[in-house]
């Protein structure tokens, strides 16, 4: 890779195993780490390397609790890449947030628990630390914002972010503690994402797509119809990564 190449990384999510028909790329074992959850898919966008990993694989097969979140950032940054956009879909606890709402999230409330969280743990010299206030890069998500604006896409730009363990979702009780801690949305795979992408020094930023309202906040099931949300919502999205791919 060439100094002056431009290379934007994006990691699908639910709705988003795929992006299209790209040139494929076998990864190596990011050892100590494992593999990461496939190949990367590269496109050319705008003049931008493109390259696509789907976190739970492109067959949907690793549930947000059992995904290598540390072999799938590393994969990134073995690869060069210095900006990521991670595509989740959530829950929302917010009528303002309603489903197929675009919300790029600006914190976190990490609930998860078990999960392989940091690069920081064996045979270190002195502990390690990172600032995690803002979890999320400043400098990354105003592009995303600008590309937003540019493409006449609606981008709710700030929100607070509950991950969850998973696999199950919430019940009514616990959408309604999550919303009391100050929860707008609820999903399932930022963290530990978004910190060891902080780690690697990578800036990363978490593009919401509302699929559903949580449990207990209207009437009967909240994940009926939210394949078709999420499909609609996907389409704002791909336009959305074309536009940025020309400011990274």
């Amino acid at each position: 890779m060439s100094v002056t190449e431009r290379v934007l990384g994006l990691i699908g999510g639910t709705g988003l195993d795929r992006l299209g028909e790209g040139q494929e790329l076998e990864l190596r074992d990011t050892s100590p780490w494992g593999k990461a959850a496939a190949g990367f898919t590269q496109f050319e966008l705008e003049g931008t390397k493109l390259l696509f990993l789907p976190r739970h694989g492109y067959d949907h097969r690793f549930a947000p609790h059992r995904i290598n979140y540390r072999a799938n950032i590393m994969a990134f940054k073995n690869a060069g890449v210095s900006n990521v956009l991670a595509v989740n879909a959530v829950g929302s606890t917010m009528d303002e947030m309603s489903p197929g709402s675009l919300v790029l999230a600006d914190q976190i409330i990490d609930y998860t628990w078990g999960r392989a969280h940091t690069y920081y743990e064996d045979d270190l010299q002195e502990p390690e630390h990172i600032d995690f206030a803002q979890p999320f890069s400043d400098k990354f998500r105003t592009k995303v914002i600008q590309a937003a604006e540019a493409a006449n896409i609606v981008l709710i730009d700030k929100a607070v972010l509950g991950v969850t363990q998973g696999p199950r979702l919430e019940t009514a009780a616990e959408v309604k503690k999550l919303k009391r801690d100050g929860c707008d949305l609820i999903g399932m795979t930022t963290m530990p994402e978004a910190s060891l992408a902080r780690e690697a020094g990578i800036a990363y930023a978490s593009l919401c797509v509302v699929g559903n309202m949580g449990a207990g906040l209207v009437e009967g099931s909240t994940i009926d119809g939210m394949d078709e949300v999420l499909h609609i919502a996907m389409q704002q999205v791909r336009l959305l990564v074309k536009e940025l791919a020309k400011q990274v």
